[in-house]
C-alpha cells in the first residue's frame, strides 16, 4: 500500500504546479458528493407516504385544524410544504405552497452548482496543464543539445494533467445528472401532491360551507 501510495505521489509530483488546484477540485467534488448522498438517504428515509395521505383525507373533510395536529414534527418535504399551505389557507394558499416549495427545491438543490463549475473547470485546468507541459518540452528542444530528461518531464507533465482533469470530472458528472434526476423526480411528486390537495382544498371548503349554511 505504501509502495502505491509513493507511485502515486511521484506521478502528481510529475503533473505539476497546476496538479494543486485539480487536488483542490477533487477533495470539493468528493465532499459535495458524499454531503448530497446522505442528503437523499436522509431524504429517502423521512418520506411518509401513510401521513400525505392522512393530510390529504383531512383536508377533503374540512378538518384543518386536526391535519395540522397530525403532521406536526414531520420531515417529509411534502408534507411541510402542505403543512405550510394549510397554515396560511386563510391568507393565501397558493402563495404559502409556491414559498414552501421553493425553500424545498433549493435545499435539494444546494451545492449542485459547485459540482457544474468542477465539471467545466476540472477538464480546463487539466487542457492547461498539457499546454505547460508542451511549452516546457520545446524549451527543451530548443537548445542544440535538447535534454531528454526535460523533454520527458514536459510531455510527463502534459499527459497526467490531462488525465487528472478527465478523471475528476467524469464521475462529477455523472454524480451531477444523478442528483439532478433526483431533484426533477422530488418537484414532479411535490407538483403532483399539490395538485391533489388544493382540489381536495377546496372540496373541503365547499363542504364546511355547505354545513354551516345548513346549521
Amino acid at each position: 500500500m505504501e509502495g502505491v501510495s509513493a507511485v502515486m505521489w511521484q506521478w502528481f509530483l510529475k503533473g505539476g504546479p497546476v496538479m494543486w488546484p485539480l487536488l483542490l477540485c477533487s477533495v470539493i467534488a468528493a465532499a459535495v458528493m458524499l454531503e448530497r448522498l446522505v442528503f437523499w438517504i436522509q431524504e429517502q428515509r423521512s418520506q411518509h407516504a401513510e401521513l400525505i395521505h392522512k393530510l390529504l383525507h383531512l383536508t377533503e373533510r374540512g378538518l384543518i385544524d386536526e391535519a395540522l395536529a397530525a403532521a406536526k414534527g414531520t420531515q417529509d418535504a411534502i408534507v411541510r410544504i402542505l403543512v405550510n399551505g394549510l397554515s396560511h389557507h386563510h391568507f393565501s394558499l397558493e402563495g404559502a405552497l409556491e414559498v414552501a416549495v421553493h425553500a424545498e427545491l433549493k435545499r435539494m438543490k444546494r451545492y449542485l452548482g459547485v459540482l457544474d463549475t468542477i465539471i467545466t473547470v476540472a477538464p480546463l485546468l487539466g487542457i492547461f496543464g498539457t499546454v505547460t507541459g508542451i511549452l516546457v518540452a520545446f524549451g527543451a528542444l530548443e537548445g542544440r543539445i535538447p535534454d531528454p530528461k526535460i523533454v520527458a518531464s514536459g510531455i510527463a507533465q502534459a499527459v497526467i494533467t490531462t488525465v487528472a482533469g478527465l478523471a475528476i470530472a467524469i464521475p462529477t458528472v455523472v454524480a451531477y445528472n444523478y442528483f439532478c434526476a433526483r431533484v426533477e423526480d422530488a418537484a414532479s411528486r411535490m407538483s403532483t401532491h399539490i395538485t391533489n390537495f388544493q382540489i381536495l382544498y377546496q372540496k373541503g371548503k365547499a363542504n364546511h360551507v355547505g354545513e354551516t349554511s345548513l346549521v
